[in-house]
């Protein structure tokens, strides 16, 4: 079961969907996520795009993001968020979306929204034709604020860094079988 790692929720466990549907993020992986951009969370806005637990989305805020907003089209994964908000207090700042991601990324840009941080953790095997559609969509709605974050986990043997073409690679790290690319502007 994933948990909350550090920050005001720190060691509270959550709900992860039945089956293989959805795949947590392991927390190895999301404490060296958060201690490679710990200088970027504190008052952010943080986007998490195929949320599942809405893990993520909710360790952001934990360690003192303003607002997150979760998104993911299964209802199953948002039955789950819904409950994993509640169990964490964080109803205020956070914002599930039930909705495809493509839709959810137009609707923020018709509302005007940016972010800090936008993190996505797709199906391993659409990671990088998602890469490519998310980044040509941050772009288009103005969605990355200034020398704003786009993370994007996939597994080890995919290059993320030449689907996302409109954006510079910073860095990859490796964490087994899973890759963290992170992109700016």
């Amino acid at each position: 079961m994933p948990r909350v790692v550090a920050g005001k929720c720190k060691g509270t466990v959550l709900d992860a969907p039945k089956g293989d549907a959805t795949r947590p993020t392991t927390d190895k992986v999301k404490e060296a996520l958060f201690s490679s951009i710990q200088m970027h969370v504190a008052d952010s806005a943080f986007l998490d795009l195929f949320s599942g637990t809405g893990q993520m989305g909710i360790e952001a805020l934990s360690r003192g993001a303003e607002t997150a907003v979760l998104v993911d089209q299964s209802g199953k994964s948002m039955q789950v968020i819904h409950k994993n908000i509640q169990k964490t207090h964080l109803e205020k700042e956070a914002r599930p979306l039930k909705m495809p991601v493509s839709e959810a990324l137009r609707l923020l840009g018709k509302e005007g929204a940016t972010f800090d941080i936008i993190f996505m953790d797709p199906p391993y095997a659409m990671a990088a034709t998602m890469a490519k559609t998310v980044s040509e969509l941050i772009e288009k709605y103005g969605l990355l604020r200034k020398e704003g974050l786009f993370i994007v986990e996939s597994d080890a043997e995919t290059l993320i860094n030449e689907n996302v073409t409109n954006m510079t690679c910073l860095k990859s790290c490796k964490y087994g079988s899973t890759l963290i690319t992170f992109f700016v502007e």
